[in-house]
């Protein structure tokens, strides 16, 4: 009996850590193509319709990918990560064993209505598509296959540090770049706080650029940032008095 007592006791505490709030499970297996673009070293990837700017000292490296409409989602799932796996390849250019790359959504991949969906147009509505850093394409698929049937799976962001809030603007105009997302990675819902306001909603300008005409200079600032999966994280007096347009604050991550 004390054995089952001990085997039940395990059990629920396995249940609970399966419940964990904040704790992003990901999605299904889809099918998908993938190309590349940005060069070997993967400078051409840089900027993009994320607004993630230097993807290198942003902390996304080459690990990044340009969506199709058809997964973009208006700059909505900017921040986004995804599995991704080189599969049924009739000329064979998938490397042995299928091995999957992990990317982030940095970028738009737009559609070229002169060319057909199946012949160039690969980021035309409705087609899921991946455009990916040249270097991650090359770990999936040999340079010369050029575009490769793929298979893709939304999966939880695992990122070093805490989420990045970058203020630019001017007195009336406060624009917050936020980077480095854990979790679902996609930020759906921004608000922020001076010291003498109550919370303030961000409307989103593009990308992962949120931004509120409210005066908020020489207040201390707090932040609230939204995932797709509705999990919240709140900074208090993640910005002191003093902060100045320009800078960057780190504040609290989600738990993957």
């Amino acid at each position: 009996m004390a054995i089952l007592a001990l085997i039940a006791c395990i059990a629920s505490l396995i249940s609970v850590e399966a419940r964990i709030p904040g704790v992003y499970s990901g999605g299904g297996w889809q099918t998908a193509h993938a190309t590349f673009y940005g060069g070997s070293d993967a400078s051409g990837t840089m900027g993009g319709a994320c607004g993630y700017g230097n993807l290198y000292s942003q902390g996304y490296g080459v690990n990044t990918a340009a969506l199709s409409t058809a997964l973009f989602n208006n700059g909505f799932s900017c921040g986004a990560c995804f599995e991704i796996k080189c599969v049924n390849d009739k000329l064979q250019s998938c490397h042995a064993g299928s091995p999957s790359i992990l990317i982030t959504a940095t970028n738009f991949c737009p559609p070229n209505y002169a060319l057909p969906n199946d012949n160039g147009g690969w980021c035309n509505p409705p087609r899921s598509h991946f455009d990916l850093a040249m270097p991650m394409f090359l770990k999936i698929a040999e340079y010369r296959a050029g575009i490769v049937p793929v298979t893709y799976r939304r999966v939880a962001c695992r990122k070093q540090g805490g989420i990045r809030f970058t203020i630019n603007g001017f007195r009336s105009f406060n624009l917050v770049l936020i980077t480095n997302v854990a979790g679902a990675g996609d930020i759906v819902k921004v608000s922020i706080k001076g010291s003498r306001t109550g919370w303030i909603s961000m409307s989103r300008n593009w990308g992962q650029n949120w931004q509120t005409s409210a005066i908020l200079t020489g207040q201390s600032l707090s932040l609230r940032v939204t995932a797709s999966d509705r999990r919240s994280s709140t900074t208090w007096n993640i910005a002191p008095a003093s902060w100045q347009f320009g800078q960057t604050f780190v504040g609290k991550n989600f738990r993957v």
